[in-house]
């Protein structure tokens, strides 16, 4: 499942604005941890059971680093609530509005989710493709 970012900074990118549910952590929080909180943030629905694929660590143009996880899931991507942040806009305009962190999810297939993520996360497909998939059962 990939996430389109929320606000209006996002509302007209595609290609190359999507994500994997992510979000920070601080240096005392397990980062498996911090990644299904931030999961359940965004997506509104908590971690699905199964066995988790750490995909290890990319660092996005900002510096900051994400920590990747897959596992395989059946999540309705049309009935995700994601947790909301403020911000003035228009900018300089004195007005506060609440936006959703994420404003829509989908499963994609690999050529899509490569097209549509951002290009460090894109590496986590790369890596998810060499790795044997636990059997869920």
């Amino acid at each position: 499942m990939i996430v389109h970012p929320g606000g209006p900074l996002w509302s007209k990118k595609d290609a190359g604005a999507w994500s994997i549910p992510k979000g920070e952590y601080r240096p005392d929080d397990d980062p498996l941890e911090a990644a299904k909180r931030e999961f359940t943030e965004e997506i509104g629905f908590p971690v699905p059971d199964g066995p988790l694929i750490e995909l290890g660590d990319v660092t996005l143009k900002s510096g900051k680093v994400v920590t990747g996880y897959a596992l395989e899931g059946d999540i309705d991507e049309k009935a995700i609530v994601s947790n909301k942040f403020e911000l003035e806009w228009p900018p300089r305009s004195g007005r506060t509005q609440s936006f959703p962190e994420v404003d829509k999810a989908m499963w994609a297939t690999f050529a899509a989710a490569r097209r549509k993520l951002n290009p460090a996360q894109a590496e986590f497909l790369v890596r998810l493709l060499s790795v044997e998939i636990p059997s869920s059962s």
